[in-house]
């Protein structure tokens, strides 16, 4: 049973960890690194390393989507940013790229993004990225979806990711029709991505819908300001061990249907990922740590997609100290940096072999220990 505590006069807390609260243990075998592999697949779609991009235009641009593709990732595209509301957003994101962080930074953040997206520009982004080559991704948010989602269909997406904040199989309105995710999904013919959600039942509920990979968390780091506006805060490690066990309980209940975690927030280096896994993960998606390389379209600033929203923006505008390297240099080395930014997948195998496990699922049975 996991902690409960009392907090004050008939109110409980459960205890919840970060990946900096835990370490990996490992175990009596070690393992050649050239032995171990990276490999997952989602539904149809293999890839050589679990890496997922985060959908932020400071990342992800339709040319840096299919370069995480080609070096073995997973690229993915928002559907709702700059790349489809300006025919050629390259001299905003250089502006962009350019500001000094703080308030004045998300009013201009807001500002470009009040230009309203143009669905020609959605089926122009993915041939772009099709004629790339590899795996199509674009990301939706749930407030959308049903009136984009004829677009992105029409325009031939391989995986459609459906994400926001926080993204439940039962919202509630009385305003508007609400999606409904599990029926949404049954229509499709292609595999889909939601999230983020932060504990068993939700995670659970989302793989109910036929959704073929869960988000875990909600992208937090340090320019993540969801604590501050909404008071939500998800302890990853704690997040990814409780929807591991709902994808334990999910694979008992319908015979063998496995759903992909992928972890979404406090993954900075290669040491963050490989807890991730060991927590259960898939797969990770990453934000901040590709704006640090040299195929980042805004040149190393960055930002949440929900740093730009005209009501109640969460996240602040922030800029990288340095470019570290190319995206291939980043997710394969070489590292000329000690702290583990650098070669994040080469760091990863390493780990797995350290701990004598050849691949990814069996990966997630390593040993884990409280270390604070």
């Amino acid at each position: 049973m996991r902690d409960v505590v009392e907090i004050g006069l008939g109110k409980t807390a459960q205890r919840g960890y970060h990946l900096d609260d835990i370490a990996i243990v490992p175990s009596r075998r070690t393992r050649d690194v050239d032995d171990v592999s990276t490999a997952w697949q989602l539904d149809a779609y293999p890839f050589r390393i679990p890496c997922v991009g985060h959908p932020s235009d400071a990342t992800m641009s339709p040319e840096s989507a299919v370069t995480l593709g080609r070096l073995g990732g997973l690229g993915v595209l928002n559907v709702e940013g700059l790349w489809t509301r300006y025919e050629d957003p390259a001299k905003i994101l250089e502006e962009l790229s350019r500001l000094d962080e703080g308030t004045a930074a998300t009013r201009r953040l807001q500002e470009v993004y009040a230009e309203p997206i143009r669905p020609e520009l959605i089926a122009e982004r993915v041939r772009q990225m099709r004629e790339g080559g590899g795996t199509v991704a674009v990301r939706v948010s749930p407030q959308h979806t049903l009136t984009l989602a004829p677009v992105i269909l029409d325009a031939g997406v391989d995986i459609l990711v459906i994400q926001g904040t926080i993204v439940s199989a039962e919202h509630v309105s009385t305003t508007d029709e609400p999606l409904n995710l599990k029926e949404f999904i049954a229509d499709l013919d292609l595999p889909v991505v939601a999230g983020g959600c932060t504990d068993y039942k939700t995670a659970l509920h989302l793989m109910r819908t036929g959704a073929a990979g869960v988000i875990v968390g909600l992208g937090g780091d340090e320019w993540s300001t969801t604590e501050s506006v909404l008071g939500i805060r998800v302890p990853m490690a704690t997040a990814i061990a409780d929807a591991a066990a709902a994808r334990r309980d999910y694979l008992d209940e319908t015979g063998g249907r496995y759903v992909h975690l992928i972890a979404d927030g406090d993954l900075q280096t290669s040491g963050d990922i490989a807890k991730a896994l060991g927590c259960g993960a898939d797969a990770v998606m990453l934000g901040e740590p590709l704006s640090l390389c040299a195929e980042a379209p805004a040149g190393g600033a960055w930002w949440h997609p929900a740093a730009s929203h005209p009501n109640l923006p969460r996240g602040a505008y922030g800029v990288a100290n340095e470019e570290l390297g190319s995206m291939e240099q980043l997710l394969y080395g070489p590292a000329d940096d000690p702290e583990g930014q650098l070669n994040l997948f080469g760091g990863l195998r390493r780990a797995m072999a350290k701990c004598g496990y050849r691949d990814l699922k069996e990966f997630q049975k390593v040993g884990l220990v409280l270390d604070r």
